[in-house]
């Protein structure tokens, strides 16, 4: 891929900025196109390599720029700001983007295919429906508890209460708020119903998809875990390791090294945070189920929980899962129990 172009372009709405530099990296234009021109600006380009920030509709131009016959690469935003040379402007900004992509220890991020994104957006707007739904909750029980109402938590205390309190028998508030919860309790169901149908179509879909039945023979990973796997690394062909996928995933510990001096510190939290935070809940729940088990896995964890504690030891719980996650797929084998 020597003798091959770059193209770097810095995405926006409306108006790109295009740079297009020799094998040489030698700089041959940088242009602004607008969103009409750049697809038939692209298509008459010779193959190249096009490199562009992981941004905001990235996915979209790289499927079709892949689809033209071009190499297609993202580059971490993060990766691309310390190359900015000069004031803060779209030209310079597609320069820094291109000496980005030149950098020999550049992690990509891997380019999801249509599918991989409907099953993204499918949990992102379930993840949004359960922050609006748990924003209503909080608020009623707020407000409630000044009329000396106190629900306890939960969904189904939730529900239980407020249908007990809109009923015309129950006289603990007045026949105004009665109103008022009466909407709250449409707003409520409404969102649970859209929740309820999101989470349908991912059953129906795992039963289609055998990586992501795959990935359900972890301990720890149920369908929202799968999916949500899927969805963000496919196969996991673009990690050479399983340790890289868990420093994509953010849950490695951050190291501080100067001279002879090196310690480790909390994670890292990069990458994905929606991921890490379904895995960390996955790891929960197989550390509640540990107690009367006595294969490998299970030993493991119950030793490490009491040397480190519960936080520490579902995040290096969920550190393994993704590690063991990556091995399955590139082994195409299920997960089996290993004894003690």
């Amino acid at each position: 891929m020597n003798n091959l172009n770059t193209i770097s372009i810095d995405l926006a709405k409306n108006v790109f900025q295009v740079g297009v530099f020799s094998p040489q990296h030698k700089m041959q234009s940088n242009q602004q196109l607008s969103r009409q021109k750049l697809a038939p600006f692209m298509a008459k380009q010779e193959k190249a390599i096009v490199v562009m920030e992981a941004c905001y509709s990235s996915h979209h131009w790289a499927r079709l720029f892949d689809g033209m016959g071009h190499i297609v690469r993202l580059i971490p935003a993060q990766h691309v700001k310390p190359f900015v040379r000069g004031n803060k402007n779209d030209r310079n900004d597609s320069i820094a983007i291109a000496e980005a992509s030149w950098r020999p220890n550049i992690k990509f991020v891997p380019l999801k295919s249509v599918e991989q994104q409907d099953i993204q957006a499918l949990h992102r707007i379930r993840d949004k429906l359960i922050a609006r739904r748990t924003s209503i909750i909080n608020q009623t029980r707020g407000l409630l508890s000044e009329y000396g109402v106190i629900i306890p938590q939960g969904l189904k205390s939730f529900t239980l209460h407020i249908t007990a309190l809109i009923d015309p028998k129950d006289e603990r508030i007045s026949l105004r708020m009665k109103h008022q919860l009466r909407d709250t309790k449409e707003e409520y169901d409404q969102l649970s119903k859209r929740c309820q149908s999101i989470e349908n179509e991912l059953k129906q879909y795992v039963q289609q998809n055998p990586l992501c039945q795959r990935l359900m023979t972890l301990p720890g990973v149920g369908v929202l875990n799968a999916t949500a796997l899927y969805a963000a690394i496919g196969n996991g062909s673009q990690f050479a390791t399983p340790r890289a996928l868990s420093v994509w995933l953010g849950v490695t510990p951050k190291q501080y090294a100067s001279g002879e001096k090196s310690f480790y510190g909390g994670i890292t939290k990069r990458g994905n945070q929606y991921l890490r935070k379904q895995l960390i809940h996955g790891a929960r729940s197989v550390m509640y189920r540990t107690k009367n088990r006595d294969d490998k896995l299970s030993v493991w964890v119950k030793q490490l929980v009491e040397r480190r504690g519960k936080n520490k030891a579902a995040v290096a719980l969920a550190n393994r899962l993704a590690r063991l996650a990556w091995i399955l797929l590139q082994r195409n084998e299920n997960y089996q129990p290993v004894a003690s």
